[in-house]
This record gives structure tokens, C-alpha cells and sequence, in this order.
């Protein structure tokens, strides 16, 4: 079950992208006969515009293209926004503005069909998307939700005889332990296929839900905008007749998208349909008997107030709602399943984080009980190494637990990609070489270019072709009995003049003397000052 579920379920974005790139496969025949085309008379005009309504009807899918008036509709409706008076212009045009117009025709077209069946004038071949949608949808979720209901009244069977027998060996004695617990592990992974496959139903009915009201306002405003007239704007009515056509195409693509879960609800049943033959519901009800089978809602009403006290633990991290923000989209290790269960017990109980969620190396893990998140709090490696080795005993845990990050030599089916396509071992070491390109880009080698100077003369003399050309000779009156005239005139020569010339003159230096500084014999003193400097006009 594991198997198939991993090698044929995809997402919505990877369906889509696949089927998307099929049908473009489906239609590039089509599509290179009508660009690779270049026709020349009316004939093959006509031949080349009956292509392009073939390529609009299949890229609709609205109604069987081999039915006469559907392509009466959809040629009627080409030529309301593409005559055949303008191939010509089509024609001329590059080949990825073809491929463009084309689309843009295909969605315009699709657009006037769909508005045509709304006012009752053809459109009696294509589907009510939307009515077979909203049918649909309620009774594919009524299928997995009874499913889900099956699988989890037998987990909740299977999970009370084993308890039953770990309490007393000698009951049950007609049971394998062994064979139980595997029995217990396949309906806990048809579960969460199932919640999976649910998930998406639930996005799809929402999705249509949100394009059923966008498509009832679209072609409102269309009514409104038409309203019976002659003729209209096109940069009015166009926009909406392609919205029109994209919301038809989100239609068929959930179409598409709910067959492909059905299917897959319908082929991943026939793996659970070996629990009955291995425990038929006679032979439950006589071993539960007087026993008490608890659902997992009713496990965790039992520990609801329960908390453990953090306290308790110094080196331990708990989360708690009012501790953390998005307390409930916090990546649960086991797949939300009880992490002392697990390895102890073998079995798969539902956590309940409120009794407080324990964060151990990055990772977060519930418990089913106060008394198990306080004994595996007390040693997490211990526990959680039980439930790898307890995993290495059941292999299906690996992908129910979600455990590939414990065996790292193992990828799934869709982690492999096209590459590889089954379990396989991580290389350790390998020998790996690279080479760097000598031109990355393409060669620009202009071959005309020449760098022989008399290669160039040669191509010079053969453009100018002077073999067959002859060479003229005229006269004017301006130029009659005229010679030609030169003169010489003699350059400058270099010319030096002196306009001033150098001189100096000395200042005589002052020489003033005074006598009779140091007294005589008269006691008056009397000084007298001697100036000995001599006058300018004497040195």
C-alpha cells in the first residue's frame, strides 16, 4: 500500500503541471501544422483556418470533436472574432505570436460557447461542470469519510486486544501478537492515506465553491454588458469571455483532480480488504467480549486537564498554547503518535499535546499519558532509538512515523524523482571531475574579414570592375588657358630683444659712537655722540 501510494499519488500542483504538459503534448501536431504553414492560394487558406478550428475545439474540450454541430458552433463562433479575411494578417506573423493568438482565440471562443449555452442559443454538448462538481464532491468526501470511520473503529479494536494482551498473556492465545500489531500498522497508514486523499476533497470543494461564485458574477457582467445589442465593445467584452474560459478550465482541472482521488480511494481500498480475512468481525466481537474499546478521542478526553510539571525537569524544554504561537502547527515527530508507545509497547496511541509537547534536539514529541512523557523525558535517546530499533523490526513504521530522517541510506519513491525509482543506499564517496567549456558562448567569426592588405586591394579592384569602365576628361571656362601657379614664401626666423638689464646698490651700514660713558675727573659726566656714517651718495 505504501508502494502504490508513493509511486502514483501527486499533489494538486504536480497533477495539474502534468496534465497541463500532456495536453500541449496532445496538441503540437496540430499547433506546428498551423504555424509551419505558409499557404498561397484560397484553397489553402480554407485547409489552414479548418485546422485552427480543429485546435480551438480540442484545447476547449467542450463536446466531442466529431460531432457535426459542435463544429458548426465553435466555426461560427471563430468567425465572430477571426474571419478568414484576416489569414493573410495571421499569416504574417512570427511563429510565437501564431502560438499566442492562438491560445487567445481558443480562450475567446470558449468564452462565447459558454455565454451561448447560459442564453440558451447551443452549447448542448458541453457538460454542467459545475452541477457534476457539486455532486460529486459530497459523495466522494461520504466515501472517505466511511472509510476512515471503518479503519479507525479497527485501530481502535486491535489497539484494546493488545493491551489486553500485554496485561495477560494468556489471553488471546489464538492471536499473533506479531500478526496483530502489523494488522494495527497497516489500518493507522490507511488512515493517514486517507486523511490525505480527505485533505485534498476538502481543498477541491472549496476551490469550486469560490469559482462557482466567480463565474455566476462573470457572466452576470457579461449579460449586463451585452444586453441584446448589435454589436459591442471588444475591449469590454473580451477580458470577460476569457475569464469566462479560465474559470471553465479551473472546472475541468478539479474535475480531473476528483477523479484522480477517486481512484485512488477505490484502488487503496483493496489493501485493507486482507483485514477481514485475517480477522473476521465474528471473531473480534467474541475476543472483545467484555472488553472496553476506546477511540481515540475518548483517550485523550481521559488525560484532558492533565499537564506535566516543568518544574520537574531542569534540562528539559516543554511547550505549552500559552507559550508558544501556532502551538498547533508545530511538526510532531511519529506522526503525532504517543513516542513512549511506540517502542515500549508497539503500539500506536494518539498524543495529546496538551498534556505538553517536549522539544528534544529540535524535535517535538506527544504522549499519551503524564506518566510516559515522564519516563521518556528522563532519558529521549534511550526511547527514541527504541523506536528505530522497533521500526528495523516493523519496516512500515519507517514511512507511518515519518523516521527517514533516522535512516538516512533510505529515500522514497518520489525523493528519488526519475532518477531512481526504488529504496536505494547513499553513495559515501565517489570520484567526480569538472570541466570548464573553452568558448561558453557561441563563436561570432565574421568570415568576410580579411587581414591581408592585397586580398583587400584584390576585392577593391573586382567591385570597382575597371575592365568595362572608361575614364572622362571635361574642360570648364574657369579652368581655360589656366596653369598652375606656386609660390615660396621664406618661414620667420627666431628674434631675441633684451628690454632691461641687471643692477644692485649697498646701503652704508651705520657706525654712531658715544664718548664719555665712563665719567673723568670732573664729577659731572659728559657724553658725546660721534655719527660716522658715511652718506649714501659716498659709496
Amino acid at each position: 500500500m505504501q508502494v502504490y501510494f508513493d509511486m502514483n499519488y501527486a499533489n494538486r500542483a504536480e497533477l495539474l503541471r502534468e496534465q497541463h504538459h500532456v495536453l500541449e503534448g496532445r496538441l503540437a501536431h496540430v499547433l506546428r501544422e498551423i504555424t509551419d504553414s505558409r499557404p498561397r492560394v484560397q484553397e489553402e487558406m480554407e485547409n489552414v483556418y479548418r485546422k485552427i478550428v480543429s485546435y480551438v475545439l480540442l484545447s476547449s474540450g467542450l463536446g466531442p470533436p466529431t460531432d457535426i454541430q459542435v463544429v458548426r458552433e465553435v466555426t461560427a463562433a471563430l468567425q465572430s472574432v477571426f474571419p478568414q479575411t484576416e489569414m493573410n494578417t495571421f499569416i504574417s506573423l512570427s511563429k510565437k505570436n501564431k502560438e499566442q493568438q492562438l491560445k487567445n482565440l481558443a480562450m475567446l471562443v470558449t468564452g462565447i460557447r459558454l455565454y451561448n449555452k447560459e442564453c440558451g442559443k447551443g452549447g448542448s454538448s458541453i457538460d454542467d461542470l459545475p452541477a457534476v462538481l457539486n455532486e460529486a464532491i459530497p459523495s466522494a468526501t461520504q466515501t472517505l469519510d466511511e472509510g476512515l470511520n471503518t479503519c479507525q473503529a479497527r485501530a481502535h479494536q486491535y489497539t484494546a486486544l493488545l493491551e489486553s494482551m500485554q496485561e495477560d498473556q494468556d489471553r488471546c492465545t489464538q492471536l499473533s501478537s506479531f500478526k496483530l500489531k502489523e494488522a494495527l500498522f497497516n489500518v493507522r497508514q490507511y488512515e493517514a492515506f486517507l486523511c490525505i486523499l480527505l485533505s485534498d476533497v476538502i481543498t477541491s470543494a472549496q476551490e469550486v465553491e469560490k469559482m462557482n461564485v466567480q463565474f455566476t458574477a462573470t457572466m452576470e457582467q457579461l449579460k449586463n454588458t451585452v444586453q441584446n445589442k448589435v454589436s459591442v465593445n471588444t475591449n469590454e467584452v473580451f477580458p470577460l469571455f476569457i475569464a469566462l474560459s479560465n474559470l471553465w478550465t479551473g472546472f475541468q482541472d478539479e474535475m480531473l483532480l476528483l477523479h484522480f482521488l477517486t481512484n485512488m480511494t477505490n484502488n487503496l481500498q483493496q489493501f485493507s480488504e486482507i483485514q477481514s480475512q485475517l480477522f473476521p468481525e465474528d471473531m473480534l466481537s467474541s475476543l472483545l467480549e467484555g472488553m472496553t474499546v476506546k477511540s481515540d478521542e475518548e483517550r485523550i478526553r481521559e488525560t484532558k486537564g492533565i499537564r506535566v510539571n516543568v518544574s520537574d525537569f531542569k534540562n528539559q524544554e516543554w511547550l505549552f498554547p500559552e507559550t508558544i504561537d501556532n502551538f498547533d502547527q508545530l511538526p510532531i515527530q511519529y506522526h503525532s503518535f504517543c513516542a513512549h508507545a511506540i517502542g515500549v509497547k508497539g503500539l500506536t496511541l494518539p498524543g495529546n499535546p496538551a498534556i505538553g509537547i517536549l522539544k528534544h534536539r529540535e524535535r517535538c514529541y506527544v504522549f499519551s499519558s503524564k506518566e510516559a512523557a515522564y519516563l521518556f523525558a528522563q532519558d529521549p535517546d534511550k526511547f527514541i532509538q527504541l523506536n528505530v530499533e522497533k521500526a528495523k523490526e516493523y519496516a512500515e513504521l519507517i514511512q507511518l512515523l515519518e523516521l527517514r530522517h533516522q535512516f538516512e541510506d533510505l529515500v522514497s519513491y518520489a525523493q528519488a524523482g526519475n532518477a531512481v525509482r526504488f529504496l536505494i543506499k547513499t553513495t559515501i564517496k565517489c570520484d567526480s571531475s569538472t570541466q570548464t567549456d573553452t568558448h561558453i558562448l557561441p563563436p561570432t567569426i565574421v568570415t568576410s574579414y580579411e587581414w591581408n592588405e592585397w586580398e583587400l586591394r584584390r576585392k577593391a579592384i573586382k567591385l570597382a570592375n575597371l575592365r568595362r569602365r572608361l575614364t572622362h576628361a571635361m574642360q570648364t571656362e574657369l579652368s581655360h588657358m589656366r596653369r598652375e601657379n606656386s609660390t615660396q614664401v621664406y618661414l620667420p626666423k627666431d628674434v631675441g630683444t633684451q628690454t632691461k638689464r641687471d643692477s644692485s646698490s649697498n646701503v652704508p651700514r651705520p657706525q654712531i659712537f658715544l664718548e664719555g660713558l665712563r665719567g673723568g675727573s670732573s664729577p659731572t659726566t659728559h657724553m658725546v655722540k660721534v655719527d660716522l656714517t658715511r652718506a649714501v651718495d659716498e659709496t
